[in-house]
C-alpha cells in the first residue's frame, strides 16, 4: 500500500493505493508515504482539475465497501463535470431509498475523483463527508461552475 499527501484549494488530502488502483482519498494531517507512479500520477491529474485543466479523471480505482456503495460510486461518476443530481434521482435509478443513496455517498471512499459532491438533497445541498464538510462541498461546486444553484 503507498500513500502520498497533496495540498489542494480544499485542504490537504492523502491518496491511498492498493493493488495498481486507487482505494481512498481523505482529507488529513497524517504522514504519508512517498506515493508511487499511479499516484504521481493521481496528483498531476488533481492539479489539472484544479487549474481548470481537467473535468474527468482517468485513473483505476478500487471501491472497497457494500454492494450499495460500490453501485452508488459507479452511477455518480456519470455524472458530468459542473453538472448535478439529487440522492433521490439516484434512488429512482437504482432502486434503493433516497436515505441509503444518501448513505452509500457519506461511504464514498474516493470523494473528489468519485464526485460525491455533485450528488444534493431536494431542499438543501446535502452533506459531504470530506474536508470541511458542507463547506468543501459549495467549494467544489463553485469550482466546477455549479454553483449557480446556490445563489
Amino acid at each position: 500500500m503507498a500513500t502520498l499527501a497533496l495540498s489542494t484549494p480544499v485542504g490537504r488530502i492523502v491518496l491511498t493505493e492498493a493493488g495498481g488502483a486507487i482505494t481512498r482519498i481523505k482529507w488529513s494531517d497524517e504522514a504519508a508515504g512517498e506515493g508511487s507512479p499511479l499516484l504521481r500520477e493521481a496528483e498531476r491529474q488533481i492539479g489539472e482539475y484544479f487549474a481548470g485543466e481537467r473535468e474527468d479523471f482517468d485513473l483505476p480505482l478500487r471501491v472497497e465497501g457494500s454492494a450499495v456503495v460500490k453501485l452508488v460510486c459507479s452511477e455518480m461518476r456519470k455524472i458530468p463535470f459542473g453538472e448535478t443530481t439529487t440522492y433521490g434521482a439516484i434512488s429512482k435509478k437504482l432502486g434503493f431509498s433516497a436515505q441509503s443513496i444518501g448513505g452509500a455517498c457519506g461511504a464514498n471512499p474516493i470523494p473528489l475523483i468519485i464526485p460525491c459532491h455533485r450528488v444534493l438533497g431536494a431542499s438543501s445541498l446535502g452533506g459531504f463527508s470530506g474536508g470541511t464538510g458542507v463547506e468543501t462541498k459549495v467549494a467544489l461546486l463553485r469550482h466546477e461552475g455549479a454553483a449557480g444553484l446556490l445563489i
